[in-house]
């Protein structure tokens, strides 16, 4: 039996945490374990074989949480498949983060080993942002709305699973 992959992401306002949960469900979907677990929940990853990881992004870095949790686990986390992903761009994709790659995530890449990264656009809902969070966003004009697109996070879904389930050496040597 193939070990279970873990998908945990650090989000402000459930949006990014969502993204990982629809990952889990596409993985589950292809007949892999999977979990999704808010980061804050996950402390060993000795039951996991893989790790999806993802963060919101805010003034083009992950949250701290996320890159606390890359710097903690990177002996781990070298050693298994790991996929990351970003998310918090909202609005017209011409306006997102430059080359769709957020400053921090080139030193989360090599520190992880990772296979992959993909961004994906955020949520932006005025009513769930403290006072703070608001002022900044008035003063950048960042338009309200939901700028995720589920069909992109579900192709992510199904290319991390065809890499575990087709030619994966280091997944299979996990068994």
């Amino acid at each position: 039996m193939r070990p279970k992959v873990l998908v945990t992401a650090a989000s402000r306002h459930h949006a990014t945490h969502e993204i990982g949960e629809a990952i889990a469900a596409v993985l589950i979907d292809r007949g892999i374990a999977a979990e999704a677990s808010a980061i804050e929940q996950v402390t060993d990853l000795g039951e996991y074989g893989a790790v999806v990881l993802g963060s919101a992004v805010y003034a083009n870095r992950w949250l701290g949480e996320a890159r606390r949790f890359a710097q903690i686990h990177a002996s781990e986390l070298i050693r298994m498949p790991v996929w990351l992903f970003s998310s918090g761009p909202v609005g017209d994709p011409g306006h997102l983060i430059p080359a769709g790659v957020a400053a921090d995530v080139p030193v989360l890449v090599r520190l992880t080993g990772a296979v992959g990264h993909r961004t994906f656009g955020g949520r932006l809902e005025m009513k769930s942002l403290h006072f703070a969070e608001r002022a900044v966003v008035r003063t950048t004009h960042v338009p309200e709305g939901d700028s995720r697109d589920w069909d992109a996070v579900e192709r992510f879904g199904g290319e991390i699973a065809e890499q575990l389930l087709g030619t994966g050496a280091a997944w299979d040597g996990l068994e």
